[in-house]
């Protein structure tokens, strides 16, 4: 006898069998249990989800001898000869191979005539939405009023393709693609009948690359089978499909979390020696970065894959979440960007040197000199004489000078000289900025002045900008968080912003958070922008509602101020 594919061999018989799908399972089994039976029955899904099967099923319970049941027996003719494909009354057709109207209309021919073995003449049409249109509009009538001695079941990939007028004649039922844990389990139910050792790793790596399919799941099983040499074993099933292993993955994470570009080049170059795609590589990490997320959000959750929990856990721990955000859109963009990319692999080596560098907490050495260029600012120092013209007032002369005709911006330089306070050099020494003077002490005048100078990143920012000046003993800066922000006050966000803040005034400074609310306390600076925001609000509407032409076209137009639209200029 010939070889059968796994995939025939263990096609479900009966409900019971069928893997997944309880859903759909439960609608038929109550409406043949209650004798509620339609006359038009749709099955939806992706490839190898159980359409087809689940319609041969439906056939046997219709037709079996013993009564329609949703547990037909397997033993009488009817259902022998459904399950074996040559009964007589299953009419079975594949659209995407008659197409034509023609094919419809010789099918419809036979509707009229009864079943000629069993209760039932049972249409099952496979790939229903590559019919053509005549052939939907021939199909309508009788998809509509059927006889009662005729069933119709469609399967389909893209229900989307069908009319409405079909859709809306039928039951439909969505199947859903399995889970990992359904495709594994039942891959080593069947392995354990056929006496085929194997490893649960290995079923994992087949159920993944079968993307919810177990039709594709059993024909990769079957390839594996024959790879394996009769067994199923991870390393071998890794090599067929060309998977890259968590051990080497979890190598390229410790990579980037420790910033060591040579180890993470030669991890890439060593990937490339195995001749594993950088597509696969990139989804790898992504998977195991959305795992690290999920940690950093819920430390108690327990991952699918329990050899690998303690190393992301650790690493979860280790990098920040904005982190690993960033490092997962970078992958991310990094896999939509390969195409574009001279080769796969100097693509996927850009992408992780795009990891490795742009992470908030990492600037690398070769970049240090630029970044204390443009990012840090040297401690101003009082100079014995300075030039007593700034370079606002240079700006105000310069323009005086340009347009010496126009009085309006001689008296505005004027001014712009008067309100920076600028005298002569001989009654003035200009002073140090008191925040950034290393000397300086930090109080309540001049903290929101310290906190809007700092440069931040987006959660560090938010706890600085929110947090309100109380005391400041020795070297302790006692501040103030509302309530409802206590979640800001993370340790890795006081961290940075205690750095931040030794590093502007050139000390050693230590944070402490008060839970206390102090009604007395200044305003946050995030209080004061608020406040500014809604003085500026306020100025804009006042000005539109005092406008002269305003009122002019309201009362021409019989028109009205809409107050939400007006914006304050920048």
């Amino acid at each position: 006898m010939s070889y059968l594919v796994l995939a025939r061999k263990w096609r479900p018989t009966s409900f019971a069998e069928v893997v997944g799908q309880q859903h759909v399972l439960q609608a038929l089994i109550n409406g043949l249990t209650q004798n509620r039976l339609h006359h038009a029955f749709l099955f939806a899904g992706t490839r190898g989800v159980g359409k087809t099967t689940l319609a041969r099923i439906l056939a046997k319970s219709l037709n079996c001898e013993t009564g329609v049941t949703a547990t037909p027996c397997g033993q009488c003719s009817a259902c022998v000869e459904v399950d074996s494909g040559r009964f007589v009354d299953l009419i079975e057709v594949d659209a995407a191979s008659r197409t034509k109207v023609d094919d419809t209309r010789e099918l419809l021919d036979n509707v009229q005539y009864a079943p000629s073995r069993g209760r039932y003449k049972v249409y099952l049409i496979d790939e229903v939405h590559m019919l053509s249109t005549s052939s939907f509009n021939a199909l309508l009538k009788t998809l509509e009023e059927p006889p009662a001695h005729v069933k119709f079941l469609f399967a389909t990939t893209d229900p989307q393709k069908l009319p409405v007028t079909i859709l809306s004649r039928c039951l439909q039922f969505n199947l859903r693609r399995l889970t990992l844990a359904q495709i594994s389990d039942h891959l080593g139910y069947i392995l354990t009948q056929e006496n085929i050792p194997f490893e649960s790793a290995a079923l994992k790596q087949l159920a993944q690359a079968a993307d919810g399919s177990m039709r594709d799941a059993l024909s990769l099983l079957d390839q594996a089978i024959g790879f394996g040499d009769g067994e199923v074993r991870n390393e071998a099933v890794e090599r067929m499909l060309g998977n890259i292993s968590g051990t080497q993955l979890m190598a390229l994470l410790s990579a980037l979390a420790e910033h060591n570009s040579s180890q993470l080049l030669s991890q890439v170059a060593e990937l490339n020696a195995l001749g594993r795609e950088a597509t696969a590589i990139l989804d790898g990490l992504m998977q195991l970065l959305q795992q690290m997320a999920i940690l950093q959000a819920v430390p108690e959750h327990q991952l699918e894959d329990a050899t690998t929990q303690p190393f992301l856990s650790a690493l979860a721990n280790q990098l920040s979440p904005e982190t690993v955000q960033l490092m997962y859109q970078i992958a991310l963009h990094g896999k939509r960007d390969l195409p574009y990319a001279p080769t796969p692999q100097s693509g996927l080596e850009m992408t992780l040197i795009r990891m490795l560098h742009f992470q908030p907490d990492h600037t690398s050495d070769s970049l240090q000199p630029i970044a204390n260029q443009t990012m840090e600012m040297p401690p101003k120092k009082p100079q014995a004489k300075p030039d007593p013209v700034s370079e606002q007032t240079r700006a105000a002369a310069a323009t005086v000078e340009h347009d010496t005709d126009s009085a309006p911006v001689k008296n505005n330089a004027a001014n712009l000289v008067s309100d920076s306070k600028i005298t002569t050099p001989e009654t003035q020494q200009i002073q140090a900025d008191p925040v950034s003077d290393t000397n300086a002490t930090v109080d309540a005048k001049n903290w929101t002045q310290l906190i809007a100078e700092l440069k931040l990143s987006a959660l560090t920012r938010q706890l600085a900008d929110n947090c309100a000046f109380i005391r400041s003993e020795e070297n302790i800066i006692y501040l103030q968080l509302a309530p409802e922000l206590a979640h800001l006050a993370t340790d890795n966000a006081q961290k940075r912003l205690a750095a931040a803040i030794n590093k502007q005034l050139d000390k050693t400074l230590t944070l402490r958070f008060e839970n206390q609310v102090d009604s007395s306390v200044p305003q946050t600076l995030a209080a004061e922008r608020a406040q500014d925001m809604a003085d500026r609000q306020q100025h804009a509407e006042t000005a539109i509602q005092n406008d002269p032409t305003v009122e002019m076209l309201k009362n021409t137009f019989n028109a009205r101020i809409i107050d939400q639209t007006i914006k304050p200029l920048k």
